[in-house]
């Protein structure tokens, strides 16, 4: 077990940096030098984490979080988390999260996590989802061709299971809406071979990057109008009232004491309401 958690924050440690690499390239072909700010924290009760968000011309807004949290779960939350009774509340979790707010309005926002959790059981969980402003048919078949290729690899049900799961989770009930053209979503998963719960666990990163910096390239130096960016802005709104009110993560990351800026990284720097 030791060794499994290392192998995993050592992927998610080296999938950040991959990450900020390749996005500081792209950002590299913008006339101004984008602002980075790189922040760790501690977490009462043991572990901590490492956050690098990125302001720049073509993004926006991305943060790229990575963190290796245990202890004990609070009381109050110990019968929320699968297995946390039988291990009198003590927990293991490590992961990678990732939330890009684009400048261009043509580009979408973009969501990737990937998590190993321990208790008493073990699972792996993530996924990735793509927020456009306009959606565009040639990218929706981009993307979800691109993540039924990797998720075949594995298991011929992963694909649509995931974005079944993906379509319902990210779904805001209070405006009977998505909140994007969805991707997939994956939780609880121990299929009993570790290592290969792993590797489509590391595959999903993989393929979230290939996608993501095809995407970008494609529209990032597309011209777009004041009226655009101003649909943007509602939308994201639509981004912040999902993360609020529904988002896992956020609720894990607070009962777990993690740190509160880490937590919020997501939120866009900019968003409107009609």
């Amino acid at each position: 077990m030791k060794e499994q958690k290392i192998q995993a924050f050592e992927w998610f440690r080296a999938l950040r940096d991959r990450v900020v690499e390749s996005f500081l390239l792209i950002e590299g072909q913008s006339p101004t030098d984008p602002k980075i700010e790189k922040r760790k924290w501690d977490r009462p009760g043991g572990g901590g984490g490492e956050s690098t968000i990125i302001y720049g011309d073509i993004f926006e807004k991305v943060g790229v979080n990575i963190s290796k949290v245990y202890g004990k779960f609070a009381d109050s939350v110990v019968n929320e988390i699968p297995g946390a009774s039988e291990s009198n509340g003590e927990f293991w979790a490590s992961g990678i999260s990732l939330v890009s707010h684009m400048q261009s309005p043509l580009v979408p926002a973009a969501h990737m996590n990937t998590r190993l959790i321990y208790t008493s059981k073990q699972w792996f969980g993530g996924g990735m989802d793509f927020t456009p402003t306009y959606k565009n048919e040639e990218d929706y078949k981009y993307i979800h061709e691109s993540i039924k290729t990797t998720c075949d690899k594995f298991d011929a049900e992963y694909y649509l299971k995931f974005k079944e799961q993906c379509d319902n989770y990210f779904f805001l009930q209070h405006r009977k809406e998505p909140r994007g053209i969805g991707g997939i979503f994956y939780d609880n998963l121990n299929s009993g071979r570790w290592e290969n719960d792993f590797k489509f666990t590391k595959a999903v990163g993989e393929t979230f990057l290939k996608i993501y910096l095809h995407i970008i390239r494609q529209h990032m130096r597309k011209p777009w109008t004041k009226e655009q960016r101003e649909t943007q802005l509602i939308k994201r709104g639509r981004y912040v009232e999902f993360n609020l009110l529904y988002d896992r993560g956020t609720k894990f990351g607070l009962m777990t004491d993690g740190n509160p800026d880490a937590i919020m990284m997501s939120m866009p720097p900019l968003v409107k309401w009609m």
